[in-house]
This record gives structure tokens, C-alpha cells and sequence, in this order.
């Protein structure tokens, strides 16, 4: 069992509605279990992992598309976040994921983005924005079926299909056993030769409204969301201990059914920047995300101009104090898409405190 509880303190410096510090938490709790050794279920394992949230939302302020925290939520439950069970095979060359399941853990994620705290950089928000209700990512998953397999020593192909509607239990509507909404159909390939090297593709089996065409009958036209991805992120430079990191990361939607068309997330990652301090990390990133062209004339007959995209920076360092607590002051400037004024300015800390390894 491990588990770990996080809490930011945000202060919107510059934004929609002047300066404000908004408090958030979240607290979670996972547990895997090997069957093999409980009931001699040979190569089975099983896992759970439950999440509960709370706090402001400081995004209101700050006027972002993309957001600025990864734990914000619009609303605070406490859910069974995770539970699934899978089956090895092949010798563990393969596996085979059934139950409610983090896509994002699977697909679409690379290591060296994860320290960065503004959504974007763990996955892309032409996917993040796409499904009835957003796809099965944080803070409520859906029901998958994953198959994993190794490619040699150092690659992989995955595959899933999702439930195209979101839901666990704790939200309101429960899990959905219906799959009405159809379902979303991904897949990534890649290779984990001095950090990893993956292309992906995902695409929803349903037709979805469009986000601003409609018919001779007024009704949005019905198009099938779909879209592609490729991640770099290569170790290039340092020791293993002091290793310099840097990520590359490209998205691309069919732009008709979400408010993107594709972006981009680019970095680096310095671990053990201060020799003293060997948990010290930094991490700088730019994330970027390009509208498309139905939402933006949404927007213009809403009233609203905007710009062709939306970017930002963000800084941060992170370090343990003691071997519970970690500490992780953080700055961003996003450069919005809209609204009164143009740039917002982002400081926060981060107190992750979590069981060490091993205890």
C-alpha cells in the first residue's frame, strides 16, 4: 500500500479577477496486490486506488483555457479512482488491463514532463478536452480494457478501449455500464532507448457534435473525434544520478469537435541541480495549444476575439525537506487566448508528503 498527500498554495499575481490565493488538496491511496501469492492466481495482479479532493479553483481567476494546477477539480468527492486487474502472458511479455484505468498512466505520458504542475504537460488538451464528459484522466477514470506487450528488449505496443463516458464511483452518476456514448480507441508504439520514443493515435467510435457547423435543421453536425500524437524525451547529458532530461511532445485533433486543433509541450529536467541536495530537481517547460478554427468562430459570435492559440511558461524546483516532505515553489506565465487582459501571472507552492520507498 502507498499513498501521498499533496497541497498547493496558488497566488494569481495577474488575471481575470485581480490578485487572490486559492488553497488546494488532494489526498490518495493505492494498494496492488499479487494474486499469484493471495490464491494462487498465477500472473494476476490486482490494484485499487482511491482519491480525494478539495480546495478552491483558482483557474477562475487566472482565465486559462489549458489551466494552471494539475489537482483542480470542479467538484470535490471522494471516489475509487482505480481499481483494475490484469493478467500476464506470454511468458510476462504481455499483459492484458481490465477495470477502471488512468489513460494517461499508459498513453500519451512521458516521465520527464510529470515534476511540471500546469495540466498540458501531462497530456495533451486536444485529447484531455475530447469525450461527453472527458476522457478517462484525472479525476475520474472509465472503464478500459489495456493490452501491453513487449517488442524486444527495449520497445512496446499498447492498446485500449475506453468507455467514452467517464465515471467512478463517488461521482454522481456512478460508473457507466452502457457504453451509449461509444467508446474511444487508442494505441502508442514506441521504443525506451535512453528515455523513450513513442507514437500514438486515438480515435472515438461514436460521431460527437461539432463544436460550431450545424445542418439545414440547426442541429451540430456530427463528425468522429480523432487525432495523433508523438512524444520524444531523451536523456542528454549527466550521470544516471545527475542526468539532464529533455521532452518534446506533439499533438494533432481533426479541430472540429474541441476547442483545439493540436500543441505542443517541450522542456527539460536538471536532477540534482544543487550537489548538496540529491532529491533537488528543475524543470523549466513550454506548453502551447492551438484553437481551432469551429471554436474560435464560436467565440466571435459570442462576442469574443481571440488569438490563434495559447501559450505558457513555467519554472519550477523541487526538493525534499526530510524524508516525508517534499517542497516545490513554482512560477508561470500563460500568455491567453482571451479576455481583458492578455497575460497571466502564476506563483505556487507545492507539499507533496508521502511514505518513503520501502517503509
Amino acid at each position: 500500500m502507498d499513498g501521498h498527500y499533496v497541497a498547493d498554495a496558488i497566488y494569481i499575481a495577474r488575471g481575470d479577477l485581480g490578485e487572490r490565493v486559492y488553497l488546494l488538496h488532494d489526498a490518495e491511496v493505492t494498494a496492488d496486490v499479487d494474486l499469484d501469492t493471495l490464491i494462487g492466481a498465477r500472473g494476476t495482479t490486482a490494484g485499487v486506488h482511491l482519491l480525494a479532493t478539495a480546495g478552491g479553483r483558482p483557474n477562475d481567476a487566472a482565465g486559462t483555457l489549458q489551466g494552471i494546477d494539475n489537482i483542480e477539480v470542479g467538484s470535490h468527492r471522494l471516489k475509487l479512482y482505480e481499481a483494475w486487474v490484469e493478467q500476464a502472458f506470454a511468458g510476462g511479455r504481455a499483459s492484458l488491463r481490465i477495470g477502471l484505468t488512468d489513460l494517461n498512466a499508459d498513453f500519451y505520458q512521458n516521465d520527464s514532463a510529470g515534476l511540471l504542475m500546469a495540466p498540458a504537460f501531462g497530456i495533451g488538451s486536444e485529447l484531455a478536452a475530447t469525450g461527453p464528459n472527458g476522457p478517462s484522466i484525472f479525476p475520474s477514470t472509465a472503464l478500459t480494457a489495456r493490452v501491453s506487450v513487449q517488442l524486444g528488449k527495449q520497445g512496446y505496443a499498447r492498446a485500449a478501449v475506453v468507455d467514452a463516458k467517464s465515471g467512478v464511483l463517488g461521482d454522481p452518476d456512478g460508473v457507466d455500464f452502457t457504453m451509449r456514448d461509444g467508446a474511444l480507441v487508442i494505441g502508442e508504439v514506441g521504443l525506451t532507448t535512453n528515455g523513450k520514443i513513442a507514437l500514438g493515435a486515438w480515435r472515438y467510435t461514436r460521431r460527437q457534435d461539432d463544436i460550431f457547423a450545424t445542418g439545414l435543421d440547426g442541429a451540430p453536425v456530427k463528425r468522429i473525434a480523432t487525432g495523433a500524437y508523438l512524444l520524444l524525451d531523451q536523456k542528454v547529458a549527466g550521470s544516471d544520478a545527475r542526468a539532464t532530461n529533455l521532452f518534446l511532445r506533439v499533438g494533432l485533433s481533426e479541430g472540429k469537435t474541441t476547442p483545439f486543433r493540436g500543441g505542443f509541450q517541450t522542456g527539460v529536467i536538471f536532477a540534482q541541480p544543487v550537489a548538496s541536495r540529491p532529491d533537488s530537481q528543475v524543470s523549466f517547460g513550454v506548453q502551447h495549444g492551438a484553437l481551432s478554427r469551429g471554436y474560435r468562430d464560436a467565440l466571435r459570435d459570442a462576442g469574443t476575439q481571440s488569438d490563434a492559440s495559447e501559450w505558457g511558461l513555467e519554472l519550477t524546483y523541487s526538493d525534499k525537506i526530510n524524508r516525508y516532505l517534499t517542497v516545490q515553489p513554482d512560477v508561470q506565465y500563460v500568455r491567453r487566448a482571451f479576455g481583458n487582459g492578455r497575460d497571466t501571472l502564476v506563483f505556487g507552492l507545492r507539499l507533496t508528503v508521502s511514505r518513503p520507498d520501502g517503509e
